[in-house]
């Protein structure tokens, strides 16, 4: 029987977000779309920043936010070009929530010349923190609340049920996967435990007086992102399409996958609550192979002896030369 979906208490939902100021990657679909519209009905302004401004417009629409430059994280211009717009407007931001990503895609280079998951999910995001820092903490400073950074990590950044039959690292000799043997799962292990890596340095970094930063899982949330996972197990086509789907609901009516609302909760949660601690990993309910994290928890340790402080320090260094900082 699966385990229970964790949510938040209702209570934070009534909290008065007037005045806040958030960025949601991927805000067009998913945990993101989700996350985007619960802040946006408390108050706050939320800027989607998308990668289609066609699909970012309608969103922002729908959710009543606000859309006001394409971000596309598979180029690091885009993400200054993005900062730039945004702070020639905004004088604040007390929210950033990192949520894009891809997973599993077949081998590929971002425009920078990275391999596409530690491109598009790590280094294009880590960027976005750094470029944004000064904002987050001169607003922490003016309003006397922390700002908060929320990284979407995964519970592929631990052992699964899945695949994975060693614990995701980080190989800093070959981050492009230049010298070794392309393994979409192992790039995208490595991505998602990059993203835990960021929070956690970012939380040393920084005082959290001035900025909270958590490593989130969202769960498997009924999304677009496992595209490329579902074509590697039935194929491509209208045909394997309609498995897919059919898979999908089954699961999704078991239990085992959860709605996109219910995948929100986690960064939600790491949003709203004045309990949240720095540095920490929030999961919702995960396929983790070690079966005493299989339920979640907020928070828990991520169960992957590789996530550690020195190596989070020594990523942080690494990433802030591969951006060109």
């Amino acid at each position: 029987m699966p385990y229970p979906t964790l949510r938040c208490d209702p209570k934070l939902f009534e909290k008065d977000l007037t005045g806040y100021v958030a960025i949601v990657t991927g805000a067009n679909s998913g945990c993101g779309l989700e996350t985007s519209r619960q802040l946006s009905k408390q108050g706050a302004t939320v800027v989607l920043a998308c990668r289609s401004a066609e699909r970012g417009k309608a969103a922002a629409e729908d959710v009543g936010g606000s859309f006001l430059a394409p971000l596309d994280l598979a180029s690091l211009a885009s993400v200054r070009s993005f900062t730039d717009a945004f702070l020639a407007k905004y004088d604040r931001l007390d929210i950033l929530v990192n949520n894009a990503g891809i997973m599993a895609c077949p081998k590929g280079k971002t425009k920078d010349g990275n391999e596409m998951q530690i491109g598009c999910n790590h280094l294009a995001h880590f960027l976005l923190l750094r470029l944004l820092t000064s904002a987050l903490l001169k607003t922490a400073e003016t309003t006397g609340k922390p700002s908060r950074f929320v990284a979407l990590s995964s519970c592929a950044a631990a052992q699964t049920t899945g695949n994975t039959t060693v614990d995701p690292d980080i190989d800093f000799d070959d981050l492009n996967w230049e010298k070794r043997e392309y393994d979409e799962w192992k790039a995208y292990s490595a991505s998602k435990l990059a993203n835990y890596l960021t929070a956690m340095s970012a939380s040393s970094k920084f005082s959290s007086e001035k900025l909270i930063s958590t490593g989130v899982h969202p769960g498997w949330v009924y999304s677009p992102l496992d595209k490329h996972a579902m074509a590697q197990k039935i194929g491509e086509g209208w045909i394997a399409e309609k498995v897919g789907s059919l898979l999908k609901n089954m699961l999704y009516w078991k239990g085992d996958i959860i709605s996109p609302a219910d995948g929100a909760q986690t960064t939600l949660h790491c949003i709203l609550d004045d309990e949240v601690v720095s540095g920490k990993f929030y999961s919702q309910k995960g396929i983790y192979k070690d079966e005493a994290s299989q339920a979640g928890g907020w928070p828990m340790v991520l169960p992957n002896p590789n996530a550690t402080e020195e190596k989070a320090e020594k990523l942080w260094s690494v990433s802030e030369k591969l951006v060109g900082l």
